[in-house]
């Protein structure tokens, strides 16, 4: 069974750069908790998704780890109760710069408080808490959600039994962050935006598609568009409106996925999320990366890197292995050879779900 829920915190919820007044956190659960409670998996999300995983009866559309996660698949919900959170900041349920601010009876907008991925993994503990689990058996996340697991057993040593971390890093590379910044800077330059203030029908949509498009571009890898589109051309003839329309497939690629994202997530909200990403560093947790992994109560860690992600370069899952053998008892790091980039633990199922069934 499966089921969307909302926790409403009472009271305030501290945060490492504010506070917000009892904010609400969105997750969603599927399978059953075992009667000693120590059968939970806790999934953090990547930027975008919602914490819709993965179909169930009551809820049969696809969710966003459709192949991962169900009975009979690599997380198994016939065997583990898995609890996945929609990040705080978020648009999905969570309380994000779209939600309304109860001290002004108006959205927050620019007034949220700077977000930190530390903030959303004590969100996830707050749900924990909710549930009346006082430890996971797996905390697992990808992308920006391995980077917020990481940041949860940082905040929480001992909470979880095991970690789960797939193309993410202890911090992010300079390149990712110049990266993520101009996409930032191209939807606050749009003339929409409006400083945050934006018309929610309207907003900077022409800021977003192109954030989505350069966002799609830094997902998946060189290799892969040569394979899947080569120089195909998008139509038979040429287009007649101006000299600059779609001429390849590529570029239909593109569009079709910035047009699919736009009125589907909130900028603001994209906004915070993104330089959550480039804040987090887990050093910050000890002066020194060494002293802060030195903190984790875990029992095991697989830690999943990429050939071919340039976002999050394999060379960092590597080293985060690394850190994290001298005070886990057993680390695995697997390098895969996907070619789909950044965006391979959400397609290429051949590879990631051996290496995910093997762990669970």
């Amino acid at each position: 069974m499966s089921a969307l829920r909302k926790l409403v915190v009472d009271g305030p919820f501290h945060m490492r750069r504010g506070v917000l007044d009892s904010p609400t956190i969105a997750f969603e659960t599927l399978g059953a908790l075992s009667p000693q409670a120590d059968n939970a998996v806790l999934v953090f999300t990547g930027l975008s998704p919602s914490a819709h995983i993965a179909s169930s009866p009551d809820d049969p559309s696809a969710g966003w780890w459709e192949d991962m996660v169900g009975p009979d698949k690599p997380i198994d919900t016939t065997r583990f109760f898995v609890v996945c959170v929609n990040s705080l900041g978020s648009c999905f349920g969570s309380t994000g710069p779209a939600s309304i601010n109860p001290a002004t009876n108006t959205h927050y907008r620019l007034d949220f408080p700077v977000l930190c991925l530390e903030d959303i993994a004590a969100a996830g503990a707050q749900v924990l808490d909710h549930l009346r689990i006082d430890r996971a058996h797996t905390v697992v996340g990808a992308s920006m959600g391995g980077m917020t697991a990481l940041a949860f057993t940082l905040l929480h040593p001992g909470r979880s039994r095991r970690l789960v971390s797939i193309s993410a890093a202890a911090r992010s590379l300079p390149f990712a962050i110049a990266l993520r910044s101009l996409q930032r800077e191209i939807i606050r330059r749009d003339p929409e935006w409006h400083q945050g203030r934006y018309d929610f029908e309207k907003g900077p949509i022409t800021g977003m598609r192109l954030a989505r498009k350069l966002g799609m571009i830094t997902y998946r890898s060189a290799a892969e568009w040569a394979e899947r589109f080569g120089r195909e051309r998008a139509t038979a003839e040429p287009p007649h409106e101006h000299p600059f329309g779609i001429d390849f497939e590529v570029e239909s690629y593109l569009e079709a996925h910035a047009n699919r994202f736009i009125g589907a997530f909130d900028a603001n909200c994209y906004l915070y999320l993104s330089r959550a990403m480039d804040l987090f560093d887990a050093a910050d947790h000890g002066g020194t990366l060494e002293r802060a992994l030195s903190q984790v109560e875990l029992e095991q860690a697989l830690v999943i890197g990429v050939e071919s992600d340039f976002l999050f370069p394999a060379h960092q899952q590597a080293d985060l292995a690394t850190a994290l053998a001298p005070h886990v008892k057993d680390v695995d790091f697997k390098r895969l050879s996907s070619i789909q980039g950044h965006d391979s633990f959400l397609v290429d199922m051949d590879r990631f779900r051996p290496a995910i069934a093997g762990f669970f």
